[in-house]
């Protein structure tokens, strides 16, 4: 999935709290480091990392999927279609036009700030956008092959290795795409949260699907923890942009 330009440019503005909200407890471990709770926002923004701005698409994480042929030559294909697009002011429709789910990993990019609790058994990921929701189980095992349905953020199951919470994810819907990659229903998504300072955190990534890939598919975001912001409301509602029956988006009021 890939922030479209008229999330960008229609999204109401993010609405900062100046007040206290409540925050949780300062520690879930002896040494905090395995606090992941709070409000966190991409550090630097993901528009200053990718150089992108109100009027481009925001680019996949550097160096960009290893895919197999004849993948990789469709997916540059459609990349540089969906560039020119944008560049002759009729942006594609996509995903997020269509106010679908960002799926996993696309919810941590956080284009918006995202929302992490840490909960006995579960760690919970509250996005901004579009108000989305993902639960990640601790020590769970995965269903089996046949019983895991596929969805926009697969089945998550993470455990502890020292200071270091890592999430696997398996049973994502094919058509639930990270910057349109495609891939098969034996993708496995690997992702390793960390502290890193005080409210400073990296998560590493890892895309893994031996049918589409020739490589692991692998990068790093960064984040800040906000203590002042409050996640306000944000729904997709359509409220400044029209889909063309040609796939195009245009904006302007209904």
């Amino acid at each position: 999935m890939v922030l479209s330009t008229a999330i960008w440019l229609a999204a109401p503005a993010a609405i900062a709290a100046t007040g206290q909200p409540a925050r949780g407890p300062a520690s879930t471990s002896v040494n905090g480091w395995h606090n992941l709770t709070g409000v966190w926002e991409r550090d630097p923004s993901p528009f200053e990392e990718g150089g992108a701005g109100g009027a481009e698409d925001i680019p996949p994480p550097r160096p960009g999927p290893n895919l197999k042929e004849p993948y990789a030559s469709a997916w540059k294909s459609q990349r540089a279609k969906r560039q020119a697009a944008l560049d002759a002011g009729k942006p594609l429709a996509d995903s997020s036009t269509l106010c679908l789910p960002e799926g996993t990993p696309t919810i941590m990019q956080a284009i918006y700030p995202i929302q992490i609790l840490q909960t006995p058994g579960q760690v919970t990921v509250l996005a901004e956008l579009y108000m989305q929701t993902r639960r990640i189980y601790m020590n769970a095992p995965f269903p089996k092959q046949g019983d895991l349905e596929p969805t926009f953020y697969g089945f998550s199951s993470a455990h502890w290795e020292k200071n270091t919470l890592v999430v696997t994810t398996r049973g994502l819907k094919e058509d639930m795409q990270f910057f349109e990659i495609p891939h098969s229903d034996k993708i496995k998504v690997t992702e390793r949260y960390r502290i890193t300072g005080p409210d400073k955190m990296r998560i590493d990534f890892s895309i893994e699907d031996p049918g589409f890939l020739q490589s692991p598919y692998r990068w790093t975001w960064r984040y800040k923890r906000n203590h002042k912001y409050r996640i306000p409301e944000y729904v997709c509602d359509h409220s400044l942009e029209k889909i063309n029956p040609d796939g195009t988006v245009s904006f302007e009021p209904k």
